[in-house]
């Protein structure tokens, strides 16, 4: 894929990552157990094959899934998730929680598996362990002034 945003920012270069039409929602599916490449284009239906082994062989060269040979005759693939793809999980239960509260066709909701309760996204100090109220962005100026040079 090329390159759309030359940005110094982290969400313009994530997309240049997963912002390509159907990206995310092979890495979903993927995270969802659809490891086969049938199975994955049987779960997004609209998606032609060609596009497909595309986007599974730039997710691969951008190391958010894995590949597997498993059978030779014909040759068969399994997908599955990098630790990189698995750290995705969070941007999708944040789109589902923002699809809950404001989309006016809702499909899913994300709860608390013991209580059936809607849950809310929370930060934590990485240090400390303890919950963070307020957050806030801020610039990594060494890589700012790279970008700029």
């Amino acid at each position: 894929m090329k390159t759309r945003y030359n940005l110094p920012c982290n969400i313009a270069q994530s997309l240049n990552i997963i912002g390509d039409r159907w990206s995310l929602l092979i890495v979903h599916e993927i995270l969802n157990g659809q490891t086969m490449f049938n199975e994955i284009k049987k779960a997004l239906p609209g998606i032609p094959s060609n596009l497909l082994s595309e986007r599974l062989r730039y997710l691969e060269e951008e190391g958010l899934i894995s590949v597997e040979l498993y059978s030779e005759h014909p040759p068969r693939y399994r997908y599955t998730l990098t630790k990189k793809g698995e750290e995705l999980e969070h941007v999708f239960n944040a789109l589902i929680i923002w699809g809950s509260n404001n989309l006016q066709k809702c499909y899913k909701k994300l709860i608390d598996s013991k209580t059936g309760d809607e849950v809310e996204i929370s930060y934590f100090n990485k240090k400390t362990g303890e919950r963070v109220e307020q957050i806030e962005v801020v610039a990594i100026q060494e890589e700012l002034q790279k970008a700029g040079d």
